[in-house]
């Protein structure tokens, strides 16, 4: 049987439905990111995990100049080693029929027969290239769809400088490639580069790898020491060019899809809460001034004989019912979202298969904070009124007396009319109320600030990266170290206006427990194509003697300038060098080392030595430029700025950068539902005060007055403490988001909080707008009983 108190609750569910959908809102909107992030973050690393143990992913990988197949036997035989595959592979470039620029290949080769017991692929299309036809090979389907290649079709490409055609007879997807970018590039883009499997014994023929192989695939025993089994291998390989075998930690795909996947928890562990929390110290405001408007119902109830306890109990069931209803819409909804995204996050790590998970934690955390913030509100009023008698509680509290307006209000009054009086009486002699109302929008304003701030840090990492740092129009890579006097041919080739050489040194860095396996660039004296960049894009001289680090690079080794690095150099003579630091550098894009290009020349002992340059050439003669280029034997890839630039902009819409659209969306779900909350109780508070003054004589714009500009001078007041919250909450938001490929910068914008406060406005305007058409509604005669 229900009780009274029961079917008060429901009562009263109902008449203020609308305040409760908007607390509710706030509520499910905090939920849902928690929910989502959480969810994606635990999908992504348990299908990561599984499609690594079911394709067999090497646990250390090997590259070598050449060695001879009866080494595999020797590696086998290393403790910790459970399974050892060679293969040869090597650069390749793809003509494509109407793109004069040659799109970047890397060739793998498959086993001639059978399957590989290491880096197995995923055959999506057609089937496996057959024994004893080198003209077969699988594509990479990411590469095939960007160019609609499909089985049957043929392909022409150049390996180790012979043009050949092959018959495209499967197509493929593989855990090593679920990133994949031209050498020398961080962005990824699909249709730049592709990645060719074909049968051993056709590739080894045309690398000359006969009997031979230059890199070695190596799985470990749960109990093996990865340390020991990379030095041994090390050992063993050094004399046929070894590189330096390195973990899969330091693989390059594995290496960005998990920073990826890294940078999606950060945001999902640092961001969700500072949302919640603010949905949170709202929600205790909304509820605390709730359940003070109840006070006569409440003295009512407690002259009919119920205690304190049942009362507590009747309310504490209303916030439970719009705390948890709130929770519960914010599960499911995150649910649906993160389902929503699943499609694009497989098609951005290509994952063959891709399945939401969620996390119980999540729930349990969404909806225990949802529950206690609403409580703690709630409580914290009871408290107060159950003090009082019934027969006070059941009095309603004596009318504000806006006579007197303080000392402030007091030099103002000649000037202010008598409404205008009442809302100055208002905010002047109920502070702690209005400063629950002002902090609680400043809230409201600063996620806006945050999240537009997060929009434009965004946009500033493209701009800098692609217009102040990097300011050629053109990057070319060779296939190995050449003279610099290669760079008088690049010069004399019709259309190109000016030449920068740069040298890329593969590198591992170490500094105590930390270390980096990466790239250190050399830059000559004074670049202008590609700099080294200060804090404030200013740029900077390197130093006969020493490495410039990014600031990225240099806090993930813990160094400072003047520290000792050792660099561990993993190509040519292959020496391992202490380096001073001699700076760090601004950089958005990667985690660059830089190195005055003659003097590391001449610390690698290897004078007049370039890996690549920069160009900046006349668009009229690009078509005559690329060519010229292809034709050029040294020549081992071509790339595009703006192609470039295009591709990570599509990189930050994907992604974990994705996600700024969805947590923008909700900030302002949370700004809206914070404003309207504010409107709608002070409505119901005074409702009895504004039906007063309609039956004195005063004009429905009159009494709407007293309370819109109320609403009007707090959202005033909130604009600039909410700016100044935002500043800081956006480097919080900024640091959740950036990863060891992008920086985010939180940068002060003065467009971004224009438009933060336009949305608080527009909330303010939108909800005062709801609130005064409830009120030329409002029945007087009911507005003016004392409800039982």
């Amino acid at each position: 049987m229900v009780s009274p108190l029961d079917h008060k609750l429901l009562r009263d569910l109902w008449r203020m439905k609308g305040q409760a959908t908007a607390i509710g809102a706030v509520i499910a909107v905090g939920v849902l990111m928690l929910v989502m992030m959480t969810g994606l973050t635990a999908s992504l690393s348990e299908t990561r995990d599984a499609y690594y143990d079911r394709y067999r992913l090497a646990d250390v990988f090997v590259p070598v100049a050449r060695a001879p197949e009866r080494l595999a036997s020797r590696l086998a035989e290393i403790p910790g080693v459970s399974a050892v595959e060679t293969r040869v592979e090597g650069r390749a470039l793809i003509d494509l029929p109407g793109q004069v620029l040659p799109v970047q290949a890397q060739a793998v080769s498959l086993p001639d027969r059978g399957r590989p017991s290491l880096n197995d692929v995923f055959l999506t299309a057609g089937r496996m290239p057959a024994s004893g036809r080198p003209d077969e090979i699988l594509l990479l389907q990411s590469f095939a769809f960007a160019h609609g290649l499909r089985p049957g079709d043929t392909l022409r490409a150049t390996m180790n400088g012979a043009r050949r055609g092959f018959d495209i007879v499967g197509l493929a997807q593989s855990p090593e490639f679920l990133y994949t970018t031209a050498p020398g590039e961080l962005v990824p883009d699909d249709a730049r580069f592709g990645v060719i499997w074909m049968g051993r014994s056709g590739l080894a023929a045309a690398y000359d790898m006969a009997g031979a192989f230059n890199e070695a695939l190596i799985g470990l025993s749960p109990e093996a020491s990865e340390d020991a089994v990379l030095a041994a291998v090390d050992r063993l390989l050094e004399p046929y060019g070894g590189a330096g075998a390195y973990g899969l930690a330091d693989q390059f795909s594995n290496r960005f899809v998990s920073e990826e996947i890294s940078g999606l928890e950060a945001a999902a562990v640092g961001v969700p809460p500072i949302f919640l929390a603010v949905a949170a110290f709202l929600l205790y405001i909304v509820i605390s001034r709730m359940v003070q408007s109840e006070r006569e119902e409440i003295g009512l109830m407690k002259a009919f004989g119920y205690t304190n306890t049942e009362v507590g109990a009747h309310y504490f069931k209303l916030i439970l019912a719009i705390a948890v209803g709130g929770a519960l819409a914010g599960c499911l909804g995150g649910i649906a979202a993160g389902r929503a995204l699943i499609g694009v996050y497989t098609a951005y790590f290509k994952f063959p298969f891709l399945v939401f998970q969620l996390d119980p934690a999540s729930f349990v955390t969404g909806v225990t904070v949802s529950i206690l913030s609403a409580s703690a509100g709630g409580l914290f009023v009871l408290r107060r009124v159950f003090a009082l008698t019934p027969a006070t509680a059941m009095r309603a509290p004596a009318p504000p007396n806006f006579s007197r307006t303080g000392r402030i209000g007091h030099s103002l009054n000649r000037f202010l009319d008598q409404p205008s009086r009442m809302v100055l009486r208002r905010l002047t002699r109920q502070p702690g109320r209005m400063a629950g109302s002002i902090i609680g929008i400043a809230s409201g304003m600063a996620l806006s600030v945050a999240m537009i701030t997060i929009y434009a840090g965004f946009d500033r990492t493209i701009d800098l990266t692609f217009s102040v740092v990097d300011r050629s129009d053109v990057t070319v890579s060779f296939t190995h170290p050449v003279s610099d006097k290669t760079l008088f041919e690049l010069v004399r080739l019709p259309g190109v206006e000016r030449a920068e050489p740069v040298r890329n040194v593969s590198v591992v860095l170490r500094h105590g427990l930390e270390s980096h396996r990466g790239v250190l660039i050399g830059l000559p004296d004074r670049p202008e194509l590609n700099r080294a960049l200060d804090a404030d894009m200013a740029p900077i001289a390197l130093p006969e003697r020493g490495v410039v680090l990014s600031d990225v690079l240099a806090e993930m080794l813990g160094v400072a300038p003047g520290d000792m690095l050792s660099m561990d150099v993993r190509e040519g003579r292959q020496p391992l060098l202490q380096i001073p630091v001699a700076g760090t550098a601004q950089t958005l894009l990667g985690s660059p080392a830089y190195m005055d290009m003659e003097a590391l020349n001449r610390t690698l002992r290897e004078p007049g030595r370039v890996s690549g340059a920069y160009l900046t050439i006349d668009e009229a003669q690009a078509d005559a430029i690329y060519a010229a280029l292809q034709d050029m034997p040294t020549v081992a890839g071509v790339s595009l700025k703006s192609q470039a630039r295009d591709a990570f902009v599509r990189l930050m819409n994907q992604g974990a950068g994705a996600i700024r659209y969805v947590m923008g969306a909700i900030a302002f779900i949370i700004t809206f539902g914070i404003v309207y909350n504010a409107a709608r109780i002070a409505l119901a508070e005074r409702s009895r005060d504004l039906a007063s003054l309609r039956v004195i004589g005063f004009s429905k714009g009159e009494a709407a007055f007293v309370l819109l500009g109320e609403l009007a001078v707090v959202t005033v007041i909130a604009l600039p403490v909410g700016a100044a919250l935002g500043y800081y909450l956006s480097f919080g938001i900024a640091a959740g988001f950036s990863t060891d490929l992008y920086q985010i910068p939180a940068v002060f914008d003065p467009v971004s909080y224009g438009q933060a406060t336009l949305v608080v406005l527009g909330a303010a305007l939108v909800s005062g707008g709801l609130v005064k058409r409830e009120l030329d509604h409002a029945d007087l005669i009911e507005a003016l009983k004392t409800r039982e």
